[in-house]
């Protein structure tokens, strides 16, 4: 007998909870998904904010192609001059503030995170790292060692030393900050505490913490970045710079890619003492880098940051219901709180069976995420929270 893909999904394919979703999903277009029986389901969480594009967009497929036509991988990161890495990396630098100018291209978020630690370490030349608790960072062993949740943590430890807790926008603690402190790392916005919008002067308190005592800023826009808060990155709303910027999701375009980002000056430390300080193998492939490159352009030439806040607007126009505790976010970077799990995992059921995906949070079980794709119209806004709120409408 034959077994289904559902069964070998189940017997092969590594499992990360005893509960995934299970959808089959055989297409996706646009802002939705199509199952093996050709239901569609609208996206609302975008692959983890990673589909800022909408699914199979034609501009992007392009772009791979032609990349795919000309060569694969060639050579290990940094020794070959590949033209979708240098255009990229221009590309990037040219919309960044001057002292972030120096790209070192990497496969996913934990990657670059565990690259700015190093970075920030080579630096400095201190060991203890801050973070904030709540935090997600990533699952290799140094991004784990940031999170801020002991749950996730306490079976993989002993993990990085020197690492220690601040609670996020809460400036009482920006005095842990001293001169052994080789970096503070922390989302723009947190995202897996169920979407934490720190305040502007907070943040303001934070980078002048850092510059006060030589520690170097490390902002985390793996899942805020490339447009998710209503510009291309998070921390220019609230007039700051970082020493060094993680980027990774979004910044795909549907391939995987990550990226940390510094000064010139700042990265030229893993050249030296030992050469090679950093190295990856896959870092900056060039499909991926062509992929991202003609993702930044979509965006661009569409305008698609200037709707991002209206769409924002429209979902909590639209969200009112008694059953709703807190509505929460920054630009197309939602969540609602609705009390529970236990409420969180009956919506979510809800939705996926009228055809509209949501889904929770790592550190916030209580709240829904709501994260679509930047393309999503209008129409489809109303489609999604008519789901919601009739979801809302079934629990007790």
């Amino acid at each position: 007998m034959l077994l289904s893909q559902r069964q070998l999904f189940l017997n092969n394919v590594a499992q990360t909870s005893n509960e995934p979703l299970m959808l089959e999903v055989t297409r996706a277009e646009g802002n939705w998904l199509y199952d093996s029986d050709n239901k569609k389901y609208l996206d609302l969480i975008s692959g983890i904010s990673v589909s800022n594009y909408g699914h199979q967009n034609k501009f992007i497929s392009e772009a791979i192609k032609n990349q795919v036509d000309k060569h694969l991988h060639l050579m290990v990161y940094g020794e070959y001059i590949q033209a979708p890495q240098v255009e990229l990396s221009s590309y990037l630098a040219a919309k960044l503030p001057k002292n972030l100018s120096s790209i070192y291209f990497v496969n996913s978020g934990s990657e670059a995170n565990e690259g700015a630690l190093k970075l920030a370490k080579r630096w400095t030349g201190r060991h203890e790292i801050i973070y904030a608790k709540k935090a997600y960072h990533g699952s290799s062993h140094g991004a784990l060692s940031i999170i801020g949740d002991e749950d996730f943590k306490r079976n993989f430890r002993p993990l990085l030393p020197h690492c220690k807790p601040i609670l996020f926008n809460n400036k009482a603690h920006l005095n842990k900050i001293s001169k052994r402190t080789a970096a503070v790392i922390v989302e723009t916005v947190q995202g897996e505490a169920g979407i934490q919008v720190p305040d502007s002067d907070y943040m303001q308190a934070l980078r002048q913490a850092c510059t006060d005592s030589g520690a170097l800023l490390i902002l985390d826009e793996i899942q805020v970045g490339i447009g998710r808060t209503g510009s291309l990155f998070a921390f220019e709303q609230f007039n700051i710079v970082p020493d060094i910027l993680t980027l990774a999701k979004a910044f795909g375009a549907g391939m995987p890619l990550g990226a940390f980002v510094s000064s010139k000056q700042i990265m030229s430390k893993l050249t030296s003492n030992p050469i090679l300080g950093h190295i990856s193998t896959f870092g900056g492939h060039p499909v991926s880098c062509a992929a991202s490159l003609a993702g930044l352009k979509f965006l661009e030439e569409n305008e698609l940051l200037k709707d991002v806040s209206d769409k924002y607007n429209l979902f909590k126009k639209l969200l009112v219901h008694p059953k709703i505790v807190e509505f929460r976010g920054k630009g197309l970077f939602i969540a609602i709180d609705i009390g529970s799990f236990e409420k969180v995992k009956q919506v979510i059921d809800h939705c996926l069976e009228n055809g509209l995906i949501v889904d929770w949070f790592l550190f916030n079980d209580q709240s829904l995420r709501i994260a679509p794709p930047l393309t999503i119209q209008n129409e489809e806004i109303h489609f999604a929270c008519k789901v919601i709120l009739e979801a809302l409408e079934t629990l007790d």
